[in-house]
């Protein structure tokens, strides 16, 4: 069965992606690789064009505005004002506040936050690829995220945030908004950086010691994504520390005021860069069509026994009875106005999205970085850093390795013909997110071991209230950081690049937001165990992270290791027609 699909796929390739290029190939005077060559030269990524690196900064200047914001929520909402305090701040010595609402607000909260801006995507996605095309939501996205950052200004002012009801009502009006902007935004703006490359299809190229190499568009866009997740990161570290320093010493007002300004960037690039973008002219009704289409190809395969339905729907010629060719004219729906190339597309897609199935799993231990791990810190000994300054280590890793695993590891593994495909990378992704949550059990054991209180550290205090924090020094969280930092490069860049790179084109958006969509699946299943997030469950807490990330890389592996063999094939589909 597996031979049939792949020999399949590889008739489909040949015939439609690499004998017959686009024109923008053949005027670049680049010669297109035969099977062999493309199955014996050693592939290469093409080099960035200067159009990915505004959208890009575009990117940087919201993720600085987005995590300054965030990355104080757990302080604003679970510390109490500190006495004689009229803004939150703390000072060195004390740690900052506002609402005084407990951590289990604090962690609720926080992972409404997560849930809602990855839930908003599909709207953005959607109101994309059929209305508006991917810059003019973004551009829109970019207004209303702005709205909702003015109202979380005004929430942190200081004659609102001695009101802890009404800062927090204006708080929770500021996430919605904020998150409807992000959803449109972040739905849109990682499919538009990898529609930046300028080559298409693979052709031969030479390298400076005279190798004949091919400039693969897939690696292109993993090496597009991967700086792309560095400038993501670079804006997340310097606004996450600028941001809670301003907390600590000047209060949530300031951290609040300054992302916003920094966000104001964003339209201003957006506006001087747009002529220099490469856009896509939005096709209408993509999304139902491929839902009737999928419809049309499961007609006769339903069954009451789940074994016989899940068969059916696996056949290897499902996609061939939903084909146009197949079909005569007389019998064929009014709404297939596309060829059989766009249904191999949608096939593909469809496969990208059962692909992030298990994502959810691996994101229970990610979101442990947002708010529990912040507030393990605070039980530690600083030396005068605020407590929500530490989690930088993430992407102050992730910073210094992408560089290292773009420029010698992944080239190198090429070159000793290791083919390191999504699918294993995004499997020792999970597994090495495991291995970060194994990490943070430990340390929240010897916390309780090294505090007077025992499983009671996040409550100790002394007779004069206050607060008796570990021995223990907050750098031993480092090795959770730095694994969760690996983690993403495995597991979370190589989704954007899956996303991007197995959807049609007229349905970027729509897949991508269906791999965020997994992230808003992964903050409401932590809402159930937001009981572990307290003393004296926190080792329960994150021991039972690292079980389910384990055992979401296995069922991973065990799931979609077939695609292995498919992959190389399914990058090579044509581009299908398709009319609204």
């Amino acid at each position: 069965m597996e031979k049939q699909t792949d020999s399949k796929l590889k008739a489909v390739s040949s015939s439609s992606s690499i004998s017959h290029l686009p024109d923008e190939l053949e005027l670049a005077g680049h010669i297109p690789p035969t099977e062999e060559e493309m199955d014996t030269l050693r592939h290469v990524p093409d080099k960035i064009n200067w159009s990915a690196y505004l959208i890009a900064f575009v990117e940087l200047a919201e993720r600085f505005s987005f995590y300054g914001s965030t990355i104080i929520l757990v302080n604003f909402i679970q510390q109490p004002i500190p006495e004689g305090s009229k803004t939150g701040a703390g000072g060195k010595n004390r740690v900052s506040g506002a609402l005084g609402q407990g951590q289990g607000t604090s962690t609720g909260l926080t992972t409404f936050v997560q849930f809602w801006c990855y839930v908003t995507p599909l709207l953005g996605a959607y109101i994309a690829d059929e209305k508006w095309g991917r810059f003019n939501t973004i551009a829109i996205s970019v207004l209303i995220a702005l709205v909702g950052h003015i109202i979380l200004i005004i929430s942190s002012i200081p004659p609102v945030i001695v009101h802890p009801k009404g800062a927090l009502a204006a708080l929770c009006v500021a996430i919605v908004i904020m998150g409807l902007g992000t959803g449109g935004f972040k739905a849109n703006i990682s499919p538009l950086v990898a529609e930046q490359q300028r080559h298409l299809r693979p052709f031969i190229s030479h390298t400076k010691s005279g190798e004949r190499v091919i400039v693969n568009p897939t690696l292109t866009t993993s090496r597009i994504y991967m700086y792309f997740y560095l400038f993501i990161n670079v804006g997340a570290m310097v606004g996450q520390i600028s941001m809670t320093v301003a907390e600590k010493y000047d209060g949530f007002y300031l951290a609040f005021t300054l992302p916003t300004v920094v966000f104001l960037l964003c339209p201003i690039v957006l506006f001087f860069g747009r002529n220099m973008y490469r856009r896509y002219t939005p096709q209408g009704s993509v999304f139902v069509k491929s839902i009737k289409l999928w419809s049309y190809a499961a007609r006769g395969r339903w069954s009451l026994n789940p074994i016989t339905l899940y068969k059916n729907l696996k056949a290897d010629d499902f996609w061939e009875s939903a084909k146009p060719s197949n079909i005569p004219d007389s019998q064929r729906p009014v709404w297939m106005t596309f060829d059989d190339k766009w249904v191999e597309e949608v096939r593909r897609g469809f496969k990208a999205c059962t692909v992030f199935t298990w994502y959810p799993l691996y994101w229970l231990a990610y979101i442990q970085i947002v708010n529990n791990l912040t507030s393990q810190a605070a039980t530690m000994v600083t030396h005068g850093i605020p407590n929500d300054v530490i989690n930088n280590l993430d992407p102050i890793a992730l910073i210094i390795f992408i560089p290292i695993c773009d420029l010698f590891v992944y080239p190198g593994l090429r070159r000793l013909g290791i083919n390191f495909t999504p699918i294993k990378r995004i499997t020792a992704g999970f597994l090495t997110g495991s291995a970060a949550m194994i990490w943070a059990a430990v340390v929240q054991h010897y916390i309780y071991k090294n505090n007077p209180c025992g499983d009671f550290v996040s409550t100790c205090q002394d007779a004069n209230g206050n607060p008796i924090i570990s021995s223990l020094s907050v750098w031993i969280q480092s090795g959770s950081y730095i694994l969760i930092a690996f983690s993403e490069i495995l597991a979370s860049i190589t989704g954007l690049e899956y996303a991007f790179t197995k959807a049609p084109r007229n349905m970027k958006s729509l897949v991508m937001a269906i791999f965020l969509f997994t992230n808003a699946v992964s903050s409401a299943i932590s809402e159930a165990f937001n009981p572990l997030s307290t003393d004296p469950r926190l080792v329960w807490n994150y021991g039972t992270m690292a079980v389910l990330s384990g055992l979401g890389g296995v069922l991973f592996w065990f799931s979609f290791r077939r695609l292995d063999a498919e992959d190389a094939a399914l990058d090579r589909l044509g581009e299908g027609h398709f009319e609204s």
